[in-house]
């Protein structure tokens, strides 16, 4: 069975890039087709509430060679949570997770509820917001040591625990995340050009997400130059 490592790389090359293109423009399509049906400045993810967070790093006797998940601290976060749809309130949906660092320069994390066994942590899981799920990054990031997935897990309420997993490996708790009190802030995330320093996109994870959110830029009438920095290899 090929490894994740290798299979992140293969895709980076020949039919691979084609395919990543391909997903590419699946998701810049649905996104605009969202965006016309809705005809919301965020088409994606409408409704959600905004917190000023604190996250307390512990540290890991596993290095990955990333210092944000390697060392302890505490920063401040801001988080917004919200569901993909904007089902009615009871209904199953894609809930999300997004994380503002100011302190990584202003690094964005989104994640969304997914499985979280070693092949269903990669695929999308509807769920209730009021019950237990994991949400994770879904596609890995090319870390010092080779791909990681990252995830937070709710522990009770205004407070989750985050995760990280090399690949299909064995989640790894490395943080608590506090939601402390509501923000008027409305963030923009865009987790493809802002990402967390030591943490970079794969070739093919930015040929697969970019055109989603070069979409998703225009809809809300943002110039190239407002959508942050471009920290990715």
């Amino acid at each position: 069975m090929t490894s994740l490592p290798r299979a992140a790389e293969e895709l980076a090359t020949g039919a691979g890039r084609v395919a990543a293109r391909a997903g590419g423009l699946v998701l810049e399509g649905a996104t605009h087709a969202v965006a016309m049906a809705r005809r919301a400045r965020k088409p994606l993810h409408p409704r959600g509430t905004v917190w000023e967070a604190e996250l307390t790093r512990t540290g890991t006797l596993l290095p990955t060679g990333v210092p944000w998940l390697d060392e302890p601290g505490t920063e401040r976060a801001i988080v917004r949570v919200s569901a993909a749809f904007g089902f009615p309130h009871g209904w199953p949906d894609i809930q999300g997770l997004a994380l503002r660092l100011p302190q990584q320069g202003d690094a964005d994390v989104l994640l969304a509820s997914t499985g979280s066994g070693r092949f269903s942590r990669f695929l999308l899981r509807p769920v209730k917001s009021s019950g237990w799920h994991l949400s994770t990054t879904l596609l890995p990031y090319r870390g010092p040591e080779g791909p990681l997935l990252l995830a937070a897990a709710p522990t009770e309420p205004q407070q989750y625990v985050l995760l990280r997993a090399e690949g299909q490996g064995a989640w790894v708790a490395f943080a608590v995340l506090r939601l402390l009190h509501e923000s008027a802030e409305q963030p923009s995330f865009d987790p493809v050009r802002r990402t967390v320093p030591g943490l970079q996109n794969y070739d093919w994870v930015r040929r697969l997400r970019e055109p989603a959110y070069e979409t998703a830029r225009e809809d809300r009438g943002e110039s190239p130059s407002s959508a942050g920095r471009d920290n990715v290899t």
